[in-house]
């Protein structure tokens, strides 16, 4: 059995759950063609369940399905990445407002089990999983507030949040920081939101995304044009 074949009981969520881990990891890059005879074979399942975990992902928006073109990986144009971002800061900033101090510290375990997850996942070199972990562990945060409708604002972007922070790693890893590095990071925020000053999370949350994707990308860019 290959790394990414596939047991039941529930073929279709585990094929999305597998698919959505290859996408989020950057094995499979945006806009690129989804082959279902190859992740037939890669995930060891036939096509109906193939399909149907296509469905999934593609109702998720990591995928895109036209008639007759089949399946690619969704892409996001740099005014998408630009609001999707600006929106995640708004957001846990009006989060940490609210909830640093914790009042209840039950929500804090959240944010430490998805760190830990996130230590495993670096560990296992696992980047799919790293990147779900990074959304559970900020959203979290967003949930120390204690404001459901705030919650579900956040919620409501998780996808298009999550092809974000696995652009972002990529390009992280490959030009600034390990993996082990970036887990750093976010257990830094964590221990500032535990020490209970709301102005020093919110001063090292400004740090903390002051690389984005945009920022990343003009960075690569110009390492390639002096390098031509």
């Amino acid at each position: 059995m290959t790394e990414h074949q596939l047991e039941s009981p529930s073929l279709v969520q585990l094929a999305a759950n597998a698919i959505r881990r290859m996408i989020l990891a950057g094995e499979l890059a945006e806009g690129e063609r989804l082959i279902e005879e190859r992740l037939t074979e890669q995930l060891g399942i036939s096509r109906p369940p193939l399909r149907e975990a296509l469905r999934v992902l593609e109702q998720e928006g990591l995928i895109v399905t036209r008639p007759r073109r089949g399946s690619t990986v969704a892409t996001l144009t740099d005014q998408d990445v630009f609001e999707i971002l600006t929106l995640r800061s708004a957001l846990e900033r009006l989060a940490v407002e609210l909830g640093v101090p914790v009042k209840v510290p039950e929500r804090l375990k959240v944010a430490q089990d998805a760190l830990l997850e996130m230590e495993r996942c670096a560990a296992a070199e696992d980047r799919g999983s790293l990147v779900q972990a990074g959304y559970r562990f900020h959203s979290s945060l967003v949930a120390l507030a204690g404001h459901r409708r705030l919650e579900e604002a956040y919620a409501s972007v998780q996808q298009q949040l999550l092809l974000c922070m696995a652009r972002n790693l990529y390009a992280r890893e490959h030009f600034y920081e390990d993996l082990h590095e970036h887990v750093a990071r976010h257990r830094k925020l964590l221990d500032l939101v535990e020490a209970g000053d709301p102005a020093a999370v919110l001063a090292e949350l400004a740090v903390h995304g002051e690389r984005s994707f945009s920022e990343i990308q003009s960075n690569v860019g110009s390492r390639s044009a002096s390098n031509s």
